[in-house]
């Protein structure tokens, strides 16, 4: 039993005396909870003992002791009056409570009296604060998911009753009260959570009579993680072997765990992945070199944390490619003019550095009047001014990332213009133009009188190996007879019959031509014309 509790309850109370009568008894209130033992006091005088003391409780006598009276022993008895005239109540219940009258007689038959007002109040008890759905840690903290809905319960014991309060003291607030109830329990809910009612929840309970009060406390944090996916970059380093990769995420409570890992299928060896870095951090950078890297491979960055749904990841990642620089591999330049070396290097991951080189050994191309340097995009372009033979040679667009370097190789042909190119070009097309000329008008003229008789250049081609056979007669009337005559037309006109032979080759006909003798060829001619008449 809580005696040694009850003994100091009781004497801080008896400064909360108050005068009831007018001869002198006073009243004293005390409380008590049940099952435990009430001292209820009668006086203290000096020294002396009382001879006699009576308790008596609404009129009616409850012990009886003290001085040299006999009776049980206190331990006898739950109601017993001890030597100095206090009521002893052991194992005290709620029928206890009521108001006390003490007469006591003192030694030389002096009289005192005594009222007590003794209360029985129990509790707070089995106080507790509950906050769900909430995941506990190891230190009991409790974690709640921002968005989500958290009940808070409160309850406790009292008697005969006792105020339930559930308070709340945040980062950004003091001591606030959030519901009250007089109940045994209360209850309140939070939808939709946020990071704002990350704190302490306190839940109290409080006696009506007593005024005895417990309080109960659960810390809650709220956990959240940005909707964001985290942010890959990367950065040069000083040697062009080696690249920096960056990995941020930045707006996660608590801090998120980081990871640079490759992202192969497969993995390696082992089967297993080759983890680069990781760390709990919101911000995570490693430095890589060019042997443990390889073309195609991706690097990832992840990210790990309580808010994250399971099964869903938060990450970001890079391809990586070697340099692949394209271009014409072959140009020719007049000299004294300008000409312009183009190099395009879109494909590489980290992008390459490009830069013009000239000759085997690869010098650097210096800025100036003569050669001009032009980016535009991913085309990195030479621009040669004032061309010389002193040009003419190997030049190299050189691409280069922490994978791999790359070039294209351009050779540059210089040629000399010469003075007289203009006037040859002239006297030739001039050339071609009159020799053409010749060729048709010779060809029109051969053909004249088949142009003329209507047959045009259509036919020129079918009649060239026909050749008339005429048969020369001294009797003008033997010609007509040997040669039969068609039917007269209805114009009024003759039309000959004539024997016609066609020579395969016109070559042939030329042979006989130039066999013939002067006689013969005026004799043809004559007989084309005669020919020609005869068809008119």
């Amino acid at each position: 039993m809580k005696i040694v509790a009850t003994v100091a309850l009781l004497h801080l109370c008896l400064s909360a005396t108050a005068a009831v009568s007018g001869n002198g008894s006073t009243e004293t209130a005390l409380t008590a909870a049940p099952g435990d033992v009430a001292l209820l006091p009668c006086h203290a005088v000096g020294n002396a003992a009382p001879s006699l003391t009576t308790w008596t409780k609404n009129g009616r006598e409850v012990a009886r002791g003290g001085g040299s009276s006999r009776g049980p022993s206190p331990a006898a008895r739950r109601l017993a009056v001890l030597r100095d005239g206090t009521l002893n109540i052991a194992r005290v219940t709620p029928g206890d409570e009521g108001s006390y009258l003490c007469n006591s007689t003192l030694p030389g038959d002096n009289a005192f009296r005594a009222r007590v007002r003794l209360q029985v109040a129990g509790g707070p008890e089995n106080v507790s604060v509950s906050i769900g759905p909430a995941t506990a840690l190891s230190n009991g903290t409790l974690i709640a998911y921002r968005g989500s809905t958290v009940s808070f319960n409160c309850s406790g014991s009292s008697y005969p009753s006792q105020q339930l309060t559930l308070a709340f003291r945040g980062a950004s607030s003091g001591d606030d009260s959030l519901v009250s109830t007089s109940g045994p329990w209360l209850d309140h809910r939070i939808e939709g959570i946020q990071p704002s009612a990350q704190g302490v929840y306190s839940c109290r309970a409080r006696n009506t009579v007593s005024h005895r009060a417990v309080n109960k406390s659960a810390q809650l944090l709220v956990y959240y993680v940005p909707d964001r996916h985290p942010e890959c970059m990367w950065a040069p380093a000083q040697d062009a072997t080696h690249v920096q990769f960056n990995c941020t995420w930045f707006g996660a409570y608590p801090t998120p765990t980081l990871r640079w890992a490759e992202d192969r299928g497969g993995g390696g060896a082992n089967g297993k992945r080759r983890v680069y870095a990781t760390e709990e951090t919101d911000s995570l950078s490693v430095t890589l070199n060019r042997s443990l890297l390889s073309d195609g491979e991706t690097l990832r960055c992840m990210a790990q944390h309580l808010a994250l749904a399971p099964g869903k990841e938060m990450g970001c990642s890079f391809t990586l490619k070697p340099p692949y620089p394209e271009g014409e591999p072959l140009v020719t330049a007049l000299e004294a003019t300008s000409v312009t070396l183009t190099c395009s290097e879109a494909t590489s991951f980290p992008p390459a550095n490009t830069t013009w080189r000239k000759g085997l050994q690869q010098d650097n191309m210096a800025r100036g009047s003569k050669y001009v340097l032009s980016v535009e995009g991913p085309v990195l372009k030479l621009t040669i001014h004032n061309i010389s033979k002193e040009d003419e040679g190997l030049y190299f667009c050189r691409s280069e990332n922490p994978l791999a370097v790359s070039e294209l190789e351009v050779y540059l042909t210089v040629r000399t213009s010469s003075p007289y190119t203009g006037a040859i070009i002239g006297i030739f097309i001039a050339a071609v133009i009159v020799g053409s000329a010749v060729i048709i008008a010779k060809t029109v003229y051969s053909s004249r009188h088949r142009i003329c008789l209507g047959g045009g250049f259509a036919q020129m081609e079918e009649d060239r190996g026909d050749v008339l056979s005429l048969v020369e007669s001294d009797d003008e009337q033997v010609f007509q007879d040997a040669v039969p005559r068609l039917p007269p037309l209805t114009n009024g006109c003759h039309t000959t019959l004539v024997q016609i032979h066609r020579i395969p080759s016109s070559d042939h006909e030329d042979a006989e031509t130039a066999d013939a003798s002067p006689q013969q060829q005026e004799d043809t001619v004559q007989t084309e014309e005669l020919v020609d008449l005869v068809k008119f």
